[in-house]
């Protein structure tokens, strides 16, 4: 939201009051349902400066509210909000399941980066990424992996977006690389064991990597965030190209005794090294995951 200067030069908030709030969804003005930044402009435009009528959502619910645009030239209204109607994030897939085709990149969902809020989506693509450069990790900074989409391949598309992560189908198997030999069981919470396990990541294009990893606590009783274990890394080579986990690589799973056991979601920034991390929420102890 911001201040708006109109033709008079004086300033104004037309938003004020109307009980919008930052992280609100538009989804309608006046009887028109509003699906990009370019309707919302269109729809204000041609307001000629009366007052609008503007459905909303507030977290799970359904507000109204009216405001008045400002004219800030002959042709052209504004309502004071900043508005966006996409984001992308660099991410980790953790599983595919080929029966139905869909898969999961586990851990969190995407969130605003102003807010801080998951976003509430209508559709998404699941496209391939292209790694530019990554960032070492350190006590109090977390790192990151940073990468581009453009010009990369669709896969598919995604359908949910949750704080557990974001899920989807796959309609271009063939970029995703998989290796049918590398199908494996989902482990019960109860078959995760204190010791050696290990990771699976992306570090260098169209190259997953294996990498030793500790489980150094277990937390069986947690099922408020589904948070199942402390893990830290082990693996010299990728603590020499990381520093340890990093941004981007939640979604990554957790083998132990040859089942997927879990994805990592948490970098506990004291120490890059270690991660919070969660067993995936079905435990079908007969489902078979092929695993990126």
């Amino acid at each position: 939201m911001s201040e708006i200067e109109g033709m008079d030069k004086k300033k104004y908030k037309p938003y004020e009051n109307s009980g919008i709030k930052e992280g609100d969804m538009i989804t309608q003005i006046e009887e028109t349902p509003i699906y990009t930044t370019e309707e919302l402009i269109y729809t204000v435009n041609n307001s000629n400066g009366n007052s609008i009528n503007i459905k909303y959502t507030h977290g799970e619910e359904t507000k109204e509210c009216s405001i008045i645009p400002t004219k800030i030239n002959n042709n052209e209204y504004k309502l004071g909000l900043w508005v966006r109607d996409s984001a992308a994030g660099v991410g980790t897939v953790t599983f595919y399941e080929p029966s139905t085709k869909t898969f999961g990149a586990l851990g969190h969902g995407i969130t605003d980066i102003d807010t801080n809020e998951l976003i509430n989506i209508s559709s998404g693509e699941f496209i391939t990424t292209n790694i530019l450069n990554i960032t070492k990790g350190e006590t109090g900074k977390p790192g990151k992996i940073q990468g581009t989409i453009e010009n990369q391949k669709n896969i598919g598309r995604i359908n949910k977006n949750t704080k557990f992560g974001i899920y989807g189908n796959v309609e271009n198997i063939s970029s995703l690389n998989i290796d049918a030999s590398k199908e494996m069981e989902v482990a019960l919470r109860e078959e995760i064991k204190l010791g050696k396990a290990t990771i699976l990541c992306s570090l260098e294009n169209q190259n997953v990597k294996e990498y030793e990893i500790e489980i150094e606590k277990i937390y069986k009783e947690n099922n408020y965030d589904n948070k199942s274990m402390l893990i830290k890394i082990t693996d010299e080579e990728l603590i020499n190209k990381t520093g340890g986990i990093i941004q981007g690589m939640s979604g990554s799973p957790i083998i132990q005794n040859g089942k997927f056991v879990g994805a990592v979601t948490h970098v506990l920034v004291s120490n890059s090294e270690k991660r919070l991390c969660s067993i995936w929420r079905h435990y079908d102890k007969t489902a078979k995951r092929g695993i990126k």
